[in-house]
C-alpha cells in the first residue's frame, strides 16, 4: 500500500492488490483525533507504517476504514 496527500485534504491510496482510490478526509476533520490533521501542514505528513496510514501527529487510519471509505478510481 502507498499513500500520497493531495491539496484538497484527500489521500491518493494504492492498495497491494493493484486497486487505487481517493479517500476524502474532509468529512472527518471536525471530529475527535482527526482535528489534529485539519492543519494542512500536519495532514501532509502521512505515510504507511505496518499497513496503516499514519501521520506524524499520531492519527492512524485502520486499513479496513481506508479501503471502505475510498472511492476506487479506474485506471486508464
Amino acid at each position: 500500500m502507498s499513500v500520497h496527500p493531495n491539496d484538497d485534504f484527500s489521500l491518493a491510496v494504492a492498495f497491494e492488490d493493484g486497486a487505487e482510490g481517493i479517500l476524502d478526509m474532509r468529512p472527518y476533520l471536525d471530529f475527535g483525533v482527526f482535528r489534529k490533521i485539519k492543519d494542512f501542514e500536519q495532514f501532509k505528513r502521512v505515510r504507511i507504517a505496518f499497513d496503516t496510514v499514519e501521520s506524524d501527529c499520531g492519527v492512524d487510519l485502520d486499513p479496513e476504514f481506508v479501503r471502505a471509505k475510498c472511492r476506487i478510481v479506474e485506471k486508464t
